[in-house]
């Protein structure tokens, strides 16, 4: 919006109207504005003259994701940082006047990131909604591989295509690895979130499970070669999917993952989630809770994946006793005779600020357990 502030009734007016993209940023550049969207989870941006008309689009390196504009007006000299699956954050220069656009400083990667072909996918959930998928594999692989599916779909959070160097590896050694932009995440705004939320967050569910069986049917993957890996509320959704079809997985990954759905809002900071889960003591929400909470619903007679459940025992955030709760139910089932293990990270949190010598531990004990469950053959 402009509006003139030496005005004395400031009047606001609109300059670039609002989209069916959801806009993430807007920058002065030169003499143009620089708009970043989010289009079907991927960025673009766009270009506007200072009256709001519209100047174009960037031609941006790939598939890929847009972190921050930098630009004065006047100067028409910009930058912008990009990363993809097959590239780490870069900072790249762009002129403003000729749309020219050239590498600043990028990051030295001792592997190669050319090797990695991106390409998005859409498919249907369980009631017909249409999802995307991010798909990174190396160039030229032909049938079907073992396959990493993630995914977070919580607090209007997006999974935008990024540089991970933990599933990079997985890639490299011959695998693929497959984030789903489920609902409940921010990707097509606050409707998106919404959609995933609450009494609805089975839709969050029901949008993983429907991308494990699109990986299957379409030959990506083999039909006992998935593994399923997520983060905190991405721990969460791999807990209430494993439950819920056991049968699409040979591994699963839950880290630092909410598990125990009736008293999340019991310990340090889960009171904060109640307007994203539900609070349990409305009957309403209790019940809802109840039907997909991990813990509660270990299924007993049914052949289960592999798990190994980790943690940090100084997680204050997802405090340890949901991970250490929710493996003792499962190794109390019968479940079949693939193991159930726990990995607790001694003087570890729940991720941010880890040394990095521990990250990698836990990511090559993460990725070699998915490996050996999936089929993976990792070489040198």
């Amino acid at each position: 919006m402009s509006v003139d502030l030496a005005a004395p009734n400031s009047e606001f007016i609109d300059l670039v109207p609002e989209q069916n993209s959801h806009l993430t940023g807007a920058y002065i550049a030169g003499d143009r504005i620089l708009a970043s969207y989010f289009v079907d989870a991927k960025f673009e941006m766009r270009r506007y003259r200072l009256d709001g008309s519209p100047d174009g689009i960037v031609d941006l390196p790939g598939i890929g994701s847009v972190h921050a504009v930098f630009g004065e007006p006047g100067n028409r000299e910009a930058f912008f940082i990009y990363a993809s699956f097959s590239q780490p954050q870069t900072v790249y220069r762009y002129d403003v006047e000729t749309g020219q656009q050239s590498v600043w400083i990028e990051p030295e990667i001792s592997a190669d990131l050319s090797s990695i072909a991106v390409e998005q996918r859409f498919f249907r959930s369980k009631d017909g909604t249409r999802v995307p998928m991010f798909i990174a594999r190396r160039k030229g692989t032909l049938g079907p591989i073992p396959t990493l599916v993630t995914g977070y779909g919580a607090f209007g959070g997006s999974m935008p295509p990024s540089y991970s160097a933990m599933l990079t590896p997985w890639i490299l050694q011959g695998g693929a690895v497959a984030i789903v932009n489920t609902r409940g995440g921010g990707e097509y705004g606050a409707a998106w979130h919404e959609a995933g939320r609450g009494l609805k967050k089975q839709n969050s569910f029901d949008d993983m499970i429907a991308a494990a069986e699109y990986l299957r049917v379409s030959k990506i993957a083999p039909p006992d070669a998935v593994a399923i890996y997520g983060d905190s509320a991405g721990g969460l959704m791999v807990g209430a999917v494993v439950n819920q079809r056991p049968d699409l997985f040979a591994a699963a990954l839950p880290n630092v993952g909410v598990m125990d759905m009736l008293r999340f809002d019991k310990f340090t900071g889960g009171a904060l989630w109640l307007g994203e889960y539900g609070n349990p003591v409305r009957e309403e929400d209790f019940s809802n809770l109840l039907s997909y909470s991990p813990y509660h619903n270990v299924k007993p007679g049914k052949p289960y994946p592999a798990i190994l459940v980790t943690t940090g025992e100084a997680d204050n955030r997802v405090v340890p006793a949901h991970s250490f709760k929710y493996l003792a139910a499962l190794q109390a089932a019968d479940l079949g005779p693939r193991p159930r293990l726990l990995r607790v990270d001694a003087r570890a949190g729940h991720g941010s600020g880890k040394p990095t010598t521990k990250v990698i531990e836990e990511s090559a004990d993460m990725l070699a357990f998915a490996a050996r469950w999936t089929g993976l053959e990792v070489g040198g």
